[in-house]
């Protein structure tokens, strides 16, 4: 591959002071929890988020950077100046971890030198990764790994992300010789419920591309996500004292029951992969009297997500006509929409990642994202926005790690990446 005119390599030598600044980074943000919350009616969903966000933007003035600001919502913006006439780019991770799994009091520990054995989480020795489970340790044999103690999540969804970006800003800060445009950054509460671009403002934040860091394993790139909907059922029924309840109770939680046995077991999570979409029921609660149920939608085509609504709402009807005097209701919201539509418009996104990727040293691999991310929502308001990965796996569980080599390895790609849009 040739290399761009008056690109500059990151020197060896300072590779080794790259990993030592983005683990110590990273192992500072994982301790503060930033949990966010489902069901909160407060933005963000969890104030405690806004503690890492207050430790960000002292971070950043000190880094030296301009327009430091932690607006009313919580959001973190930040400017670097750029040294050369370029397009503005924009580099944002979010703040929150995932209330799926304990997220407080994390205690993060780092396997030295990995040799590819069982790594067993000493908090809750139940934890295990098992590299012939979690084959991808095994690409990361001779490096070192991070994980939590096995009692709480790790955080590195994506507190990696912020680290790399704070990683890099801080090297291209040091180093004015290496060209680059003017950098936005932003830091974002409640990606992890869906709300991480609820009032993120991109007229203000002024960027003419954007990159999340959020992914996963080195050297991916995320350009295509899920069409996503969320379904919340309400199944109304009839309490009445169970010792006299005869051809007079109507128990809500056994018509939730049917409703979940009502949708394909052959479009799960648990059985699809790939493009595959699912429908996920994934909380319930209640009583007799009332029952309410939320399913995810998930599907790649917007005729897909339009044929599992018909589901849903077909589901709801079913339900219904069995438990005579009960009542179900359903409300089906659209959550977001596949980026690739969006990005297809600003290929020269997907293309500038990639390369900086291989400058980076890696093999860029497009990958799908079998989930949600900011990106897709801020390309469908005209923001293009691709996924660039943080190294991590496992998100969102116990057995949450990353390899402190595979954190390098984004930084340079942000780096690189930096410099590309400024030649």
């Amino acid at each position: 591959m040739s290399e761009p005119e008056g690109l500059i390599r990151i020197p060896e030598e300072d590779i080794e002071n790259i990993r030592k600044e983005v683990v110590e980074r990273f192992l500072r943000y994982v301790k503060v929890d930033t949990q966010s919350a489902e069901d909160s009616s407060t933005y963000p969903s969890t104030k405690k988020q806004c503690e890492l966000a207050e430790l960000l933007r002292k971070e950043l003035t000190e880094l030296g950077l301009e327009d430091v600001e932690v607006d009313e919502h919580c959001y973190v913006t930040a400017t670097l100046p750029g040294n050369r006439d370029a397009p503005i780019i924009g580099f944002i991770s979010h703040m929150d971890t995932s209330p799926e799994s304990p997220g407080a009091g994390v205690k993060p520990i780092i396997h030295r030198n990995y040799q590819g054995e069982k790594i067993v989480l000493p908090g809750d020795e139940s934890q295990v990764l098992d590299p012939e489970v979690d084959v991808e340790l095994k690409k990361w044999i001779g490096t070192d790994i991070i994980t939590s103690d096995g009692t709480t999540l790790l955080g590195a969804d994506d507190k990696a992300g912020i680290a790399e970006i704070m990683t890099a800003l801080s090297y291209l800060k040091r180093h004015p010789e290496v060209p680059h445009g003017t950098i936005r950054v932003a830091f974002t509460p409640d990606e992890e419920v869906g709300a991480g671009t609820k009032y993120f403002d991109i007229k203000n934040f002024g960027s003419d591309v954007a990159y999340t860091v959020d992914g996963g394993e080195a050297g991916t790139l995320d350009v295509e996500t899920f069409n996503a909907a969320v379904a919340h059922f309400t199944f109304h029924g009839v309490e009445v004292h169970p010792g006299y309840a005869k051809g007079k109770m109507i128990n809500s939680i056994r018509m939730a029951a049917d409703a979940i046995k009502m949708l394909p077991a052959y479009e799960a999570p648990e059985t699809t992969e790939g493009h595959e979409g699912y429908l996920h029921p994934y909380v319930i609660e209640g009583g007799v009297d009332k029952t309410t149920l939320k399913v995810l939608l998930r599907d790649f085509t917007a005729e897909g997500l339009k044929r599992r609504k018909g589901i849903i709402k077909d589901i709801a009807r079913k339900v219904e006509a069995l438990y005579p005097g009960g009542r179900v209701e359903v409300e089906v919201k659209d959550q977001y929409r596949n980026m690739k539509e969006h990005l297809q418009r600003r290929w020269e996104v997907v293309e500038k990642a990639e390369e900086a990727i291989k400058l980076a040293g890696l093999k860029p691999v497009r990958s799908i994202v079998r989930g949600g991310t900011d990106g897709a929502m801020l390309s469908e308001k005209g923001l293009p926005t691709p996924n660039i990965f943080t190294g991590g796996h496992n998100f969102h569980s116990r057995r949450e790690w990353i390899s402190t080599q595979a954190m390098v390895y984004a930084v340079k790609t942000l780096i690189y990446l930096s410099q590309l849009y400024a030649l």
